[in-house]
């Protein structure tokens, strides 16, 4: 089996069955924001995109590059599609010229022609990506690769039970907002950074040894920012807080925990793997070109500043009546929110920041009284601040999901009373009647459903699943005094009430080994 590194977490898969091109990521993303890096738009994307298979992990703008797709991939490629709740990425590829589409059942092998084996797993937690994200296994002529991405799955074990892997892709960076876009002291911002950096590795040292695969890939992170305005985000400055650590920074730590498998994949690094091994060869030598990373982004800016100043030109639309346009949409929306909405709580403020820089205009999206209205001056424990043209390009285009638009482009700040409230962005990656029906049933059939089963952890026994999204607390739960932490997403739980610290909602069952449980 060979694989071709192409950027990020894209890669062809070659094999005498047949080739597979995944997540081809080449044009900024999120309102000009994030960059592939290494940069990969100088390859030959006219033979790589000529496959027999194309598979797109999810919907967010790093992994399904709309007009790459249309433009490089051969549309005579069969698309292996995710078992997703909605139809929107069998309807988007569908508009890009693709004809030929195998649905994969979710988590079951499919033997394609000349015995390529393929298989899918589909996360569909309203969390999960833009309402969905999804793992490809792949298997010819005995040799196993998992391509992760960055899907979260609670365990790796519906992969391992397939027989051994040989390669294993997952992701290691950040691919967030926070902390950085918080209005917080810069001593808090690095503290937290540290924190998120640090569940990040824990994260992927936890399903690389569930996985025990032969050689890892570091893959799905970092971008790149090459906006003046959001250039600090790079990790060239020594900060300990940034979020966005390279594969240079991946290997180093890896080798902290005893790692010595890892693989880095340059665009246009091309790795033979086999049973018994792999070896790998690269267009310019991986030490040397991590050396020179302020160096190639530098470059990279100048390069692509023409790009970025052709986007923001595109946002303004003065003609959009911004309050009117939010009303007209997101009024309904409230309306037929329940969990949602009862999960918000309350008000969330938008500021949005005139074209002078100056004038700013407040709107409310009230949960509780379900309308949008202008700010009137009442306590809210959620806001953002971005500039108006943002929101007029949002509504001027109709897009549904603004996490997969404008929270991950990182230009808007933030301030927020209390803990962390996932019910405000799944609200606002749910803008559509489609989106929301199916987030709200989702929860609702969680809220219903019933977590009998408990472990003993230290000196505590807790529900063996995570209320959060039901990771299996055997393999990612962690007692440290009264505190459970689950490593899989970090979320913190108070053993002795059960509250959930890191969110509102998710209260976890618990009781001491040493005492008689109790019923509510």
């Amino acid at each position: 089996m060979r694989v071709t590194g192409t950027g990020h977490a894209s890669m062809r898969i070659d094999t005498a069955a047949g080739s597979i091109l995944c997540d081809p990521w080449v044009n900024p993303a999120y309102f000009a924001s994030w960059f592939p890096f290494p940069d990969n738009s100088l390859l030959d994307w006219e033979a790589l995109g000529d496959v027999d298979y194309l598979y797109v992990s999810h919907l967010h703008r790093d992994h399904f590059d709309a007009a790459h797709l249309k433009r490089f991939v051969s549309k005579d490629a069969t698309v292996l599609l995710p078992a997703f709740p909605t139809s929107e990425m069998e309807d988007e590829l569908r508009e890009l010229g693709f004809t030929k589409f195998l649905k994969a059942p979710n988590e079951q092998v499919v033997e394609l022609d000349g015995g390529l084996k393929i298989m899918i797993q589909a996360l569909t937690s309203p969390t999960d990506g833009p309402i969905g994200d999804s793992s490809l296994w792949v298997e010819y002529d005995g040799v196993r690769l998992l391509n992760q991405n960055d899907a979260r799955p609670a365990d790796l074990s519906v992969f391992a039970e397939l027989g051994h892997v040989h390669a294993h892709m997952l992701q290691f960076s950040g691919a967030i907002w926070y902390p950085m876009v918080y209005e917080l002291p810069q001593a808090a911002k690095t503290a937290f950074g540290k924190q998120k950096r640090d569940r990040q590795f824990d994260r992927t040292w936890r399903y690389i040894d569930d996985l025990k695969a032969d050689h890892v890939f570091p893959i799905a992170g970092p971008p790149c920012f090459l906006d003046d305005e959001l250039w600090q985000f790079n990790d060239i400055h020594g900060d300990e807080g940034n979020i966005f650590p390279d594969q240079s920074v991946f290997l180093s730590e890896y080798a902290k925990v005893g790692g010595t498998n890892g693989v880095v994949l340059l665009p246009g690094s091309v790795a033979e793997i086999t049973t018994s091994g792999a070896s790998t060869t690269h267009p310019v030598p991986v030490e040397e070109f991590f050396a020179d990373k302020v160096a190639h982004l530098e470059e990279m800016r100048e390069r692509k500043r023409p790009v970025i100043e052709a986007e923001k030109a595109s946002w303004r639309h003065p003609e959009v009546d911004v309050l009117k346009e939010m009303q007209r949409r997101i009024e309904p929306l409230l309306e037929e929110s329940i969990y949602l909405a009862k999960g918000v709580g309350g008000p969330v403020r938008f500021d949005l920041v005139s074209y002078d820089g100056e004038t700013v205009e407040s709107i409310v999206v009230d949960f509780p009284g379900k309308q949008v209205r202008p700010y009137a001056d009442e306590k809210v424990r959620y806001r953002f601040r971005t500039e108006r043209a943002l929101i007029e390009h949002l509504l001027h285009i109709g897009e549904v999901d603004w996490v997969n638009s404008l929270f991950l482009s990182c230009r808007f700040s933030a301030a927020r009373i209390g803990q962390y409230n996932e019910f405000v962005y799944a609200f606002f990656k749910c803008l559509s009647t489609e989106r929301l029906q199916y987030a709200e049933g989702w929860y609702d059939e969680h809220e219903r459903s019933s977590d009998a089963e408990d472990i003993t952890l230290g000196d505590w026994v807790v529900q063996r699943r995570c209320p959060h999204l039901k990771a299996d607390l055997t393999r990612f739960g962690i007692v440290e005094g009264d505190q459970l932490t689950c490593q899989l997403h970090g979320w913190k739980f108070d053993l002795a009430s059960g509250r959930c610290l890191t969110s509102v909602g998710h209260k976890v069952r618990a009781h001491r080994a040493d005492a008689t449980p109790t019923t509510a």
